[in-house]
Parts: structure tokens; C-alpha cells; sequence
């Protein structure tokens, strides 16, 4: 019986079944409202795997090094998508909480006319120089004749991905977490199956290599695109946008670009210290490299549920602060932060006895493993502290606070993370242990600090 109860409230919450989530029960509402999104980034996390995996059946140094510098020119476009994708959320969130799903729909309206612009002057960019950001980077001639039409579709299609962020959050801020996963499960499952057909001509569909991965990735995702605005123009959800929206109004723009800056400079931050961190790790070795990129990819695997909780707790932050319950509001994140500090203290244990089989699966070499092992276990290690941290970080930006997380993550990455691991690295603990150690210590360091700011509740006074 208890089963049956378990699979038809996993029902509910992939179904998008409940829709009030300020005065149902605060547990509940974070599961419901964490299930879909942790099987949303499920399907993103399958997804990167799958069209690596393909991509490199091609067999090609020269499609794999494209892939990875069109990545890094993304870099800038998730980072922006992410900020909007912020302030979208929290101020969704924040008007469906006060009972105003109008001006909730003038909210998404304005995120996507923001969203729209900076992809659109992205776009213009990456289609008229695409051939000249790629030489820009160190790419050989080869190298541009295989990637050239790979890096301009991604880069001039980048609206599409934008939308797909944008609107995703919207949907999330209000409530309807189901629908951003279903849209991603579509745009990804699509994409999977697409990469094969085009890339190696599959059946009716032509050979087209690199190029046919970057179609098959912006046709998934366009068709996801059009699954949300179906959902957004049609009264399927929650939020739902009519003609009376489509305006342009600029004190929601202004307000939505200062939220949007600092949920950008979050990204950034925290990316370019991770490619410092990279570059201190390459010093000792690529199988040192090896390992700790083996480490870091299981570790982000296995925070999928952590990010789940605290992209839920953010959305209830903005419903009930917007609802005038700070309280609940407060009290929800620290139930999310307490559950996430179970799960992963868990975790913790379990890489202690599991870490080296783990790495194994991907590596057989002594060194790497050895690498990958210690990684695992010593970063993992501040997997409690870091479980707060993830929750309460969300949940600024869920009130609309996104310089506090900004500023933490500023002190936390670049004050003590990036100067601790050289040192520790160099004189303390020579070798890639120093990087690890002064990982955890700066992910405890950044838990305390959010904390005890926290615990001030002046995001509660957020206005948004």
C-alpha cells in the first residue's frame, strides 16, 4: 500500500498535478516540486554523454577540438541565459505568489524580449565571424574547414538554447516544474536520436558529420521551444501569455537586467575559477588531469538530486515571499538544506568504500585511478557544508538577491579557493592533493558565509 501511495504522488509531481504550493504542506511541496526538476537535468546530464559519445565515433581530433571551442564561446551565452533565466524565475515566482498571474505573464514577456535581444546580437556575431572566432582560438586550418559550419549553426542559432533556459525557468518560477521537464525529455530525446541519423546518414538522412550534430542539437531543442510556447500561449499552464502582454515595459526590463547581471556574474565567476583550477591540475600531469576530470564529472552526476531540492526551494522562496509568508519562506529552505545535508553526507560515506570502483569504470591506469580516487574522497568531503551552500545559494536568487551569492561566490572562488589551491599545491601538499584539499575548504568556507548572512533575513526585504 505504501508503494502504490509512493508511485501515485511520483504521479503527481511528473504530471504537474498540484499547482498550489504556498499552503500545501511544505514537504510536499518540495518533492513535488524537486522530482521533475531533478528528471529534468537528468535528461541534460544523458544528453551531454550521448552526443559526446557520438561526436566522437567520428573520429576526428579535429570535430572533438571544434566541439570544445564552440563550447567555450557558449560559455558567454549560458552565462547570460542563466542571469535572465534567474531573474525570470524569481520574479515569477514572486507575482504568482502575490496572485497576479497577469503581471506574472508581463514578467515572462519582458525575460524573453531580454533573452531574445542579447541572442540575437550573439547570433549576428557568431554567423558573419565564425571562421575567425575559431582561428581566434588556435584552430588550424583543418581544423576550420571540418568546424566552421558546426560553431556558425550553434553559435547563430544560440537563441534557440536561450529560449529553451528562459522560458524553462518561467515555467519553474510559477510552479510548473513538470512542464520544463517534459520540454527537455523532448528537446534531448529528440537530439538523441537525431545525432545518429545526421552525423553518420542513418537511413533517409543524409551524411553530414560535425554539422549534422549541430542540427540535430538546435532541431531537438527548436521543437522543445515550440513544446513551451505551446504551453505558454495556449492557457496550459500556470503562466500563461496573451496579446495583452505583449508589451515592452521598461521598469520591469531595468529590473529584470540588474537581477540578471549578477545571476551572470555567478556563472562566470565560478567557470572561469573551475578553468583556473584546471590549469593548476594540468601541472602534474595529464593523468592527474585524468583523474580529477573523471572525479568531477561523477561528482556533478551525483548532485543532480542536490540541484533538484534547491531550484525547488528557490521557487518557494519567490511564491511566499510574493504570498507575504517570509517565514514559510525561510522555513522551506531550511528543510531543503537539511535533506540535501542528509543525502549527500550519504554520499559522502559511500565514496569512502565506492570511489575507486567508480573511477574504474573509466579508467584502468594506476595513476589516474589513484588520482581519481583521492579526488573523489577529499572534495566529497565537504559535501555537508557544500549542501547548504547549494540550497541557500539558489535561494537568494529565488528572492531576487542575486549580488549576495555573486559577492559569496567572488570571496569563496577567487579570495581564498583559487591563492589556497596553488599554495597548497606548490609547498603544503605538492601534487594535485593541494587542489582538492583547498576545493572543500573553500566550498566550507562559502557554506558558513551564506549561513550566517542568511540567518540576517534581509533577503526577505528583496524587492523585485
Amino acid at each position: 500500500m505504501k508503494l502504490k501511495k509512493w508511485i501515485k504522488f511520483f504521479l503527481v509531481a511528473v504530471k504537474g498535478e498540484e499547482k498550489d504550493f504556498v499552503s500545501i504542506g511544505i514537504n510536499r511541496a518540495l518533492v513535488l516540486l524537486a522530482i521533475p526538476m531533478i528528471l529534468e537535468m537528468a535528461m541534460e546530464s544523458l544528453f551531454a554523454v550521448v552526443d559526446a559519445f557520438f561526436v566522437a565515433q567520428i573520429g576526428s581530433d579535429e570535430a572533438l577540438a571544434a566541439i570544445g571551442l564552440t563550447e567555450s564561446f557558449m560559455f558567454i551565452v549560458v552565462s547570460i541565459a542563466l542571469g535572465v533565466s534567474m531573474a525570470g524565475s524569481a520574479m515569477v515566482a514572486r507575482r504568482i505568489g502575490e496572485q497576479r498571474p497577469d503581471e506574472a505573464a508581463d514578467a515572462a514577456v519582458q525575460a524573453l524580449i531580454i533573452a531574445i535581444f542579447f541572442s540575437l546580437l550573439m547570433g549576428i556575431a557568431g554567423y558573419l565571424y565564425a571562421d575567425d572566432l575559431l582561428r581566434l582560438m588556435g584552430g588550424d586550418d583543418k581544423l576550420l574547414a571540418e568546424g566552421t559550419n558546426y560553431t556558425r549553426i550553434i553559435l547563430s542559432l544560440n537563441i534557440i538554447l536561450m529560449l529553451l533556459f528562459a522560458i524553462n525557468a518561467i515555467f519553474r518560477g510559477a510552479g510548473d516544474a513538470s512542464i520544463a521537464m517534459r520540454t527537455l525529455w523532448i528537446a534531448n530525446g529528440l537530439n538523441i536520436v537525431l545525432d545518429p541519423c545526421l552525423i553518420f546518414g542513418l537511413g533517409p538522412f543524409p551524411e553530414l558529420g560535425l554539422t549534422g550534430a549541430a542540427i540535430a542539437t538546435c532541431t531537438g531543442r527548436g521543437i522543445g521551444v515550440l513544446y513551451q510556447l505551446y504551453h505558454l500561449f495556449n492557457d496550459k499552464s500556470i503562466i500563461t501569455i496573451g496579446k495583452k502582454n505583449l508589451k515592452i515595459i521598461w521598469d520591469t526590463i531595468i529590473k529584470l537586467l540588474r537581477v540578471s547581471a549578477g545571476g551572470a556574474g555567478q556563472h562566470l565567476l565560478a567557470s572561469a575559477s573551475f578553468i583556473f583550477l584546471i590549469r593548476i591540475v594540468a601541472q602534474f600531469g595529464s593523468e592527474a588531469l585524468a583523474g580529477y576530470t573523471i572525479a568531477w564529472r561523477v561528482i556533478m552526476f551525483t548532485l543532480l538530486p542536490s540541484w533538484g531540492l534547491a531550484m525547488a526551494a528557490a521557487t518557494l522562496v519567490g511564491q511566499n515571499l510574493g504570498a507575504g509568508q517570509p517565514d514559510r519562506a525561510e522555513a522551506s529552505v531550511w528543510r531543503a538544506a537539511i535533506a540535501n545535508m542528509l543525502f549527500l553526507a550519504m554520499l559522502s560515506v559511500a565514496f569512502l568504500f565506492t570511489a575507486e570502483p567508480i573511477v574504474r569504470i573509466f579508467s584502468d591506469s594506476p595513476n589516474v585511478v589513484n588520482n581519481g580516487v583521492l579526488a573523489l574522497r577529499i572534495i566529497t568531503a565537504g559535501y555537508i557544508f557544500y549542501a547548504y551552500e547549494m540550497v541557500i545559494g539558489q535561494s537568494f536568487n529565488g528572492a531576487g538577491d542575486t549580488v549576495t551569492p555573486t559577492v559569496l561566490n567572488f570571496i569563496a572562488f577567487w579570495i581564498i579557493q583559487i591563492p589556497l589551491a596553488y599554495y597548497l599545491s606548490q609547498y603544503f601538499e605538492p601534487g594535485a592533493k593541494g587542489v582538492y584539499i583547498a576545493i572543500a575548504i573553500a566550498s566550507s568556507i562559502l557554506a558558513v558565509m551564506a549561513i550566517v548572512i542568511f540567518r540576517r533575513g534581509e533577503w526577505k526585504e528583496t524587492i523585485i
